[in-house]
């Protein structure tokens, strides 16, 4: 199955941390976000991969090369986000003849559900949710089949929103080129799907598992979520006296000094360090080249590239860009003490994220000084300072 997966978003709810990278290039349990979408995909039965690039292309083609896991990989650039629909039309020039699928760069998918939707187009991936009204809605009839999407509804049709994963006929090839800008002035690929719709017998092929990664504390439920699939495995060096508990993977290069406790999901990447005397827990990712220093506390978190947290310090539920530094004695709160859900800053405006758990989320170069305190739901911009001993409570 020729298979179009869509990677040329900024990612600005994301922010900071697609400040300097795409979205789809954001690490879930050691690799990029979009590298579990194309694992998923090769694994599902795809037989060619295009990647649709823009924001920071380069990233994307670096990681991909020509070929991925044994398929090979072609290249499309939408010049401007002109929307979804634009996106698969760029790619139309490297597709051959035949049916596609099309999957997005920034969602992760269960391979098993993923196959039953190669095998079953034209079709559209669905997923059952408590409160559809956040999403695009699929419209059934009484067959089943699917007849439209209907976009955030205050009265939702049914509890099935679209996945953002279609296989399509031969003819939207031609229909791509119909589509018409919608009331927010994209080109809708669900335009399409409703062509299609028109044209077949559309099912909906229920995901048993399915996440959109497009805000900050979902990229930490990725995480958790790829961190149950890891298989524990020790290729670094590890202190004779430290302890490592369930499923945790040392890369090669990485170092846990003494004392150090370590109870998994966890990863600690290649030339990675943690301790002595220090205690990681939850679904932790450990990056390349970071450090966890003496006595440190890192519970439910990713650390970046390069990222550092001081000695006796406490990291929980948070997201740490490249090159951060955390002073020793830095302390980051992840819980509200009303008891209330905590929330977060996404494009300017406060959201609710539903996590009763949740620390900072930090852009990339980010300083903070000794015993420094950060509240739960702050956002760091990319290079800000923290002063000693300061307590911060609001974004900055």
């Amino acid at each position: 199955m020729q298979t179009v997966v869509l990677a040329a978003g900024v990612g600005t709810r994301m922010w900071p941390l697609t400040d300097a990278r795409p979205k789809p290039m954001l690490p879930v349990a050691g690799k990029p976000l979009v590298a579990h979408t194309v694992d998923a995909a090769v694994e599902a039965g795809a037989t060619e991969l295009v990647l649709v690039v823009g924001y920071e292309a380069d990233d994307v083609r670096s990681f991909f090369g020509d070929e991925y896991a044994g398929v090979s990989v072609e290249y499309a650039v939408q010049e401007e986000q002109l929307g979804t629909a634009d996106a698969v039309r760029s790619a139309l020039e490297v597709l051959e003849g035949g049916p596609f699928a099309v999957l997005n760069g920034d969602a992760l998918y269960d391979v098993p559900s993923l196959s039953d939707l190669y095998e079953g187009g034209p079709a559209v991936g669905s997923f059952e949710v408590n409160d559809p009204t956040s999403y695009g809605v699929l419209e059934t009839d009484e067959s089943g089949n699917v007849t439209g999407v209907v976009e955030k509804p205050s009265d939702p049709p049914s509890n099935l929103i679209n996945a953002g994963a279609y296989v399509f006929p031969e003819e939207a090839h031609e229909w791509l080129f119909d589509v018409e800008a919608s009331e927010r002035g994209e080109l809708e690929l669900t335009d399409v799907l409703s062509r299609a719709c028109e044209s077949y017998e559309v099912q909906p092929v229920a995901f048993d598992r399915w996440l959109d990664v497009g805000r900050p504390w979902e990229l930490l439920e990725a995480n958790e979520w790829k961190l149950e699939e890891i298989e524990e495995r020790v290729d670094g060096e590890v202190s004779e006296d430290a302890e490592l508990n369930g499923p945790v993977v040392v890369e090669e290069g990485a170092v846990v000094r003494s004392g150090v406790v370590i109870d998994g999901p966890a990863l600690v990447q290649s030339g990675a360090s943690v301790g002595p005397n220090a205690y990681v827990r939850g679904a932790t990712v450990v990056g390349p080249n970071a450090k966890v220093g003496h006595a440190v506390e890192v519970k439910n978190s990713i650390l970046m590239n390069g990222a550092t947290v001081g000695h006796l310090s406490y990291v929980g539920d948070s997201v740490l860009g490249r090159e951060v530094n955390f002073g020793a004695g830095t302390k980051v709160a992840n819980l509200r003490h009303d008891g209330e859900t905590v929330t977060l800053t996404v494009k300017e405006r406060r959201v609710d994220t539903g996590r009763r758990k949740l620390g900072v989320i930090v852009g990339d170069g980010v300083k903070t000084g000794i015993n420094s305190s950060l509240n739960a739901g702050v956002v760091l911009s990319p290079e800000a300072t923290v002063m000693p001993g300061e307590s911060v409570t609001r974004d900055r």
